[in-house]
């Protein structure tokens, strides 16, 4: 089995719940907001529709053809008028409140920290993600995640996005070691894992939804859940 001397994870998805942790924070916001009041959407279908206009926006992120600004400053526009709501019915300030709370929710997927406590004596551990700067350390901070990890390299730091191989060759420079040496974890195929490849990184493609895929060439190693690490590492 391949040695390795430095692990990159990806952030969002793969070790913090994002999912878990907006589904609560947009359960909050329907309550603050008095979103039950215009009487055209429960709460489950608030949070169903934002999870669709927020993947939406954040692929034309990734793929840089919108901003982090107007990213922030449509998803609940998008969203609310999409549930029948009028452009001037959108509550002031709820995109700024979700940006508030969720970044403090603390759920991260099983086996975490187990695993980063058996990893952080063997590997350095480090963070390549294409999440903004100052919300991932509060994510990181607020799930006492930060301790395990050395570099912290965010896309908004770098000037470069995952997939572009250049914001894996930045982490490569701050850490001062050969891509041979490294595995990258995450959940997106392209982001992750594609990006990785072109940077000459192994890859592990975190799937715990068992999604099938039709990657060519597949992933160094695939698995469902984390705990499936200890088998490769």
């Amino acid at each position: 089995m391949k040695t390795y001397t430095h692990i990159l994870f990806d952030l969002d998805h793969t070790l913090w719940d994002f999912e878990k942790n907006s589904e609560e924070t947009l359960y909050t916001l329907y309550e603050q907001f008095g979103l039950a009041s215009y009487n055209k959407f429960d709460c489950d279908s608030f949070y169903r529709k934002y999870k669709f206009v927020n993947n939406l926006l954040w692929d034309l992120y990734n793929k840089g053809k919108i901003d982090q600004q107007e990213l922030r400053e449509s998803r609940f526009v998008k969203t609310l008028t999409g549930l029948g709501l009028e452009p001037h019915e959108v509550p002031a300030g709820i995109s700024e409140a979700y940006t508030d709370i969720c970044p403090t929710k603390t759920a991260v997927f099983p086996h975490t920290y187990d695993l980063l406590t058996y990893l952080q004596p063997k590997y350095g551990l480090h963070i390549i993600t294409n999440g903004f700067k100052d919300i991932q350390y509060i994510k990181m901070s607020a799930s006492n995640l930060h301790g395990y990890f050395g570099e912290v390299v965010t896309s908004e730091c770098c000037g470069h996005k995952k997939p572009d191989k250049r914001i894996f060759e930045h982490a490569l420079e701050r850490i001062n070691v050969n891509p041979a040496e490294c595995l990258m974890i995450g959940d997106n195929l392209e982001c992750d894992v594609e990006g990785a490849r072109a940077a000459g990184i192994d890859q592990v493609f975190f799937n715990p939804e068992k999604t099938k895929t039709k990657l060519r060439p597949k992933p160094t190693y695939e698995i469902n859940c984390l705990s499936e690490l200890y088998e490769i590492l």
